[in-house]
């Protein structure tokens, strides 16, 4: 149950500060953060929590993150049912508090996104179905291969935080006007759950996705990172 409560509390961080940092904060009147704010704000949020909570659950605060770490040998299935409610709770738990909050300034509309993740015309750059999935796949595919890697124990020791939270902000650098960047089921419902309709009809591609993309970076990562030759 510690492990679920620190998933939970790191996921809720994640959110809130990732996705807060796009309503509150990224077209600010005159002053905003824009899109480079926002991919830093996501990465940071990995950054602390790695160091807060690392030690207790490992900070996975993602399905796609934990099925891979499964597929790649790093964790077991008895506990990944429980990984996954404990992130998806947390999300939504972090969305209804963004929402609160945003709500208390006049004019907000949730309409407006809400932050969500999604394609076509909703898609911030007007992308298709086709490269929103090839975004989070490949995307996801390449953070798999960094939290593998830097978390190896032949990797300098001390230093994967760092690795993992520059890792998330670059690909938000990337992906940001694809998809808004996912990369995360649990990030995606927990805003798309507010923002409904067109977000929670979208919903799909960003949890299959990820997790198709998981699942090849742990396969990559299993054979260019055995030790044997």
């Amino acid at each position: 149950m510690k492990k679920h409560g620190a998933e939970f509390m790191g996921t809720f961080w994640l959110v809130l500060g990732g996705c807060g940092s796009a309503v509150l904060a990224a077209a600010f009147p005159d002053v905003g953060i824009g899109f480079l704010g926002v991919a830093l704000a996501f990465g940071l949020t990995v950054l602390t929590m790695a160091y807060a909570i690392g030690h207790i659950s490992g900070c996975h605060l993602n399905p796609a993150v934990s099925i891979g770490l499964w597929a790649g040998g790093r964790f077991p299935a008895n506990q990944l049912l429980g990984y996954i409610v404990a992130q998806v709770l947390g999300a939504v738990a972090a969305g209804g508090v963004l929402y609160l909050i945003a709500s208390g300034k006049a004019g907000f509309d949730v309409a407006a996104g809400f932050a969500s993740n999604g394609y076509g015309a909703h898609s911030p750059g007007g992308y298709s179905l086709l490269a929103a999935l090839v975004t989070e796949i490949v995307m996801t595919m390449m953070f798999l291969l960094i939290i593998l890697g830097a978390t190896d124990k032949r990797a300098p020791q001390g230093f994967a935080p760092l690795a993992i939270g520059l890792g998330l902000t670059l690909i938000h650098l990337i992906s940001i006007p694809v998809t808004n960047t996912s990369v995360n089921p649990a990030r995606s419902t927990g805003v798309a759950v507010f923002a409904g309709g067109w977000a929670v009809a979208q919903l799909w591609l960003f949890w299959v996705a990820p997790i198709a993309g998981a699942l090849s970076g742990a396969a990559i990562y299993r054979f260019i990172g055995s030790s044997e030759d």
